[in-house]
């Protein structure tokens, strides 16, 4: 059986929030019967664009992340609600009833992706749906893929296995790996938003001025083991990305043609920016 599942692309999204006013202006004011009641218009982000920096100048990296109702095939707030307050229907779809869940606020402790909201005026846990009204209707997609410009949302309806292959050969992750809630929204690029980077920008001289170094070799390393390599771009510009924040003691070494090579020993905890490393032109015969 097809079912449906949400694909967004941390390296696509642009913030704009396009998402979330999206679902504001479905749900504040309307209620749908059997759907769900009406949103409250300040306090619930039922879909939500979340904003993380890394870095500091001039090495700074801006990543979004949406978050909403996962979709969990194995839903703790299904498990917590009584009256059959919470389906998982058979699309995939997980609806919380605005009428059975009256009253119910361990429907909002139960969920671990904090994405349950308790409507105090309505004494009602509500979440986002997935549009769940407007799929019944026929939509092809929920509104906040339809308002997305960049394409970082994406709406599938295949087959369990059929989603695993795509999981796989996309690179897709679940928000929290370490669960086993089985989620149907995936994340591509994850990285971005959950690991950290270092970076750096070699500098030579070239005619007794200085210079940026492109092409220059680095490599990095941690103990014994090497973490990656990379190329320094026409700015000398380096990268090393997805890194483990507070992971360890790091080593950078860096050789270019022309150039004495160099070293450099620091400390990872979160992104960082080692400056400008400079060469030492070789001396002639050597």
């Amino acid at each position: 059986m097809k079912k449906w599942n949400l694909v967004f692309d941390v390296a696509l999204c642009t913030g704009c929030q396009n998402c979330v006013l999206a679902v504001k202006d479905e749900y504040v004011g309307n209620t749908f019967a059997g759907y769900s009641a009406e949103m409250p218009r300040h306090g619930h982000p039922w879909v939500d664009i979340r904003e993380r920096e890394r870095g500091r100048f001039p090495a700074v990296d801006i990543a979004h992340l949406f978050h909403a109702c996962q979709h969990c095939d194995d839903a703790p707030c299904m498990r917590a609600a009584q009256n059959n307050a919470v389906t998982k229907r058979s699309d995939g779809i997980v609806v919380i009833d605005p009428d059975r869940a009256k009253g119910q606020k361990q429907i909002v402790d139960a969920c671990p992706y904090g994405a349950v909201y308790w409507n105090e005026a309505l004494s009602l846990p509500q979440h986002w749906n997935f549009d769940a009204h407007l799929i019944d209707a026929g939509w092809p997609a929920p509104r906040p893929v339809q308002a997305c410009p960049t394409g970082a949302l994406r709406a599938l309806k295949v087959e369990d296995e059929e989603m695993r292959r795509i999981a796989q050969s996309e690179g897709l992750e679940p928000l929290e790996p370490d669960t086993a809630h089985r989620t149907r929204v995936y994340y591509r690029n994850l990285t971005r938003y959950t690991r950290v980077f270092v970076a750096g920008t070699v500098i030579g001289e070239e005619a007794g001025l200085e210079a940026c170094v492109a092409h220059a070799q680095v490599q990095l390393t941690r103990g014994s083991e090497t973490i990656g390599k990379a190329s320094s771009d026409a700015f000398g510009d380096f990268r090393f990305d997805a890194l483990e924040p507070a992971s360890g003691r790091y080593r950078v070494e860096v050789t270019a043609d022309g150039y004495s090579g160099k070293a450099l020993d620091f400390q990872l905890m979160d992104s960082h920016w080692l400056g400008e490393i400079r060469l030492a032109l070789q001396e002639s015969g050597k």
